[in-house]
């Protein structure tokens, strides 16, 4: 068989068997890739028919539109609760969190633990120590400042049990 195509590609030498093979092969690849894209194209026509069921096109834009709306309405809203939380947060700094509460007898002669010490302190660990003292001729109550777990002044055996129990030691 002669060629003039064959003779200029230099193919000329090279048994016809061997080109319908060749071609037979690149027929079989190109209906493997053929029923493979039509099993793909399948797949997207059943999920494309789910989306779209019981809707035409204005209505599913019309849909689709509303969902970027409810979006932005919620990403508006976790925004505000954003700066909210922040509020909060910075005024929880200085509200009492912490409490340690110690009951106690003052007096060996008086009954029912009716003196006490409550240690409040914030998350830095500010705040005071009320000690109220009941004795048989009244009560006496007094405070002191507690300033980064610490007091300038002595504290007393159930003043100290307090600010403990308040600070988790």
């Amino acid at each position: 068989m002669e060629s003039n195509i064959l003779n200029s590609l230099g193919l000329s030498n090279i048994d016809p068997g061997i080109y319908v093979i060749a071609l037979l092969g690149l027929v079989l690849v190109l209906f493997i890739i053929s029923i493979s894209t039509a099993v793909k194209l399948c797949k997207l026509k059943k999920r494309y028919l789910r989306f779209t069921a019981g809707k035409d096109a204005k209505s599913l834009e019309k849909e689709i539109g509303s969902l970027f709306v409810e979006n932005e309405a919620l990403r508006d809203t976790v925004d505000r609760n954003k700066k909210d939380i922040r509020v909060l947060y910075k005024r929880m700094e200085n509200a009492f969190q912490k409490v340690g509460v110690v009951k106690y007898n003052a007096f060996a002669q008086m009954g029912g633990e009716l003196s006490f010490s409550i240690a409040l302190l914030d998350e830095r660990n500010d705040g005071f120590i009320l000690n109220s003292v009941h004795g048989g001729e009244g009560c006496y109550t007094y405070t002191k400042k507690i300033k980064n777990g610490k007091c300038d002044l002595q504290l007393g055996e159930e003043e100290q049990k307090a600010l403990n129990i308040a600070m988790g030691v």
